[in-house]
Order: C-alpha cells, then structure tokens, then sequence
C-alpha cells in the first residue's frame, strides 16, 4: 500500500476515533528519525512500538534494526493491523498483535521474550483517559527492567510530570519541523 493511501487511510480513522489515534496524519520523516535517536541498534535485541498506525516508525525500526531483532508491533485498531499486515506482515521476527500496550507483558511472554530493550510509542497520551495511561506506563515498567527505554512523543509537554511518576526522562528532544511540532522523551526507570 502506497503512503498517500496510508495518510488517507490514518484520516478516516482519526475521524472514526479521534482520541484514540490522536492526529490527523501519521508522523512525519523528521519526527521518526529524532525517535529513532535514542536506540542503539547494535544492541537492540527486542524493540516493542506501541501504536504503530500506519507505519511512520515501523519503516525506520525495520530499515535499522540487526538481524534477528524481534519487533513486536501492538496496535488496537484493525484496520491498522490490516495494513501492518499488508506492509509488513513478511518481515522475519515482526509480530504484529492487535491488541492493547497495557498487555505487553503478555505478548513478550507469548513469544518467548523476558522483556523489552526499548518501547517506542506512538500513543496519544494527552488525549487517552488517565486510567488507561496508568496501566500502560506500569505494564511498561515492567516490561523495560531496569535497563530498557521507553521513547514516545507528545505534541505539548503537558505530560512531562505525569511520565516523570513513572520514569526518570532522560532526555528532551524538540522536533519542530513536524506538523505539528513534537516533543520527544526518552525515559528509564
């Protein structure tokens, strides 16, 4: 599937579901790569994305990730998934799951793996109820360790004391060359 027919695609799903997916387009190149910054890749042996959509930071962990990097891809919405599944669904140790983040400790476990390395996130989490950010950023902790990144952007830093209860954010990054502009942190516990 084409990306013009992925944006459409994210489009008609915002409108369906606008505090879910939280943006009326799929990020954009610069914001992906400012996310891809926090991973080392030479040492990345399991990556999660939470909320892939259509893609935007699926294509930069697959271009950079290491053979035998297991990417395990959570998304809620099935049409989503579907289009994961056409775009990415050959790809060796890239398990697509429809389902939710906060059951990512299962899905490790479904696959045999311990924990994760790092969790990129695509989630609105300015627009998600404060319960469901709650049993994501703790099921997280738990599938981080004490060595795992959680990497996620928001589009204000109104979130930054809420993530700051649960991680110590480790870095900042600003992408204004995005619509609209982003804020990047990258967190451990």
């Amino acid at each position: 599937m084409s990306p013009e027919r992925g944006n459409m695609h994210f489009l008609l799903e915002y409108f369906k579901h606008p505090r879910r997916i939280g943006a009326v387009a799929p990020s954009g190149v610069r914001l992906a790569n400012k996310m891809m910054q926090g991973i080392d890749f030479d040492k990345a042996r399991v990556i999660v994305e939470y909320g892939p959509g259509t893609g935007s930071f699926t294509r930069e962990l697959v271009a950079r990730r290491r053979p035998g990097t297991v990417l395990l891809l959570i998304e809620q919405n099935g049409q989503f998934c579907s289009y994961l599944t056409d775009a990415y669904g050959q790809e060796r140790d890239l398990h697509i799951i429809h389902g939710n983040a906060e059951k990512v400790n299962a899905y490790l476990k479904q696959y045999g793996l311990a924990q994760a390395d790092y969790i990129v996130s695509g989630l609105p989490f300015a627009s998600l109820p404060t319960a469901v950010s709650d049993a994501i950023l703790t099921a997280t902790k738990t599938a981080l360790g004490e060595r795992g990144q959680f990497i996620t952007f928001q589009y204000t830093l109104v979130k930054r004391k809420f993530f700051e209860r649960y991680f110590r954010i480790t870095g900042c990054l600003r992408e204004m060359r995005n619509l609209p502009p982003a804020y990047v942190f990258v967190m451990m516990n």
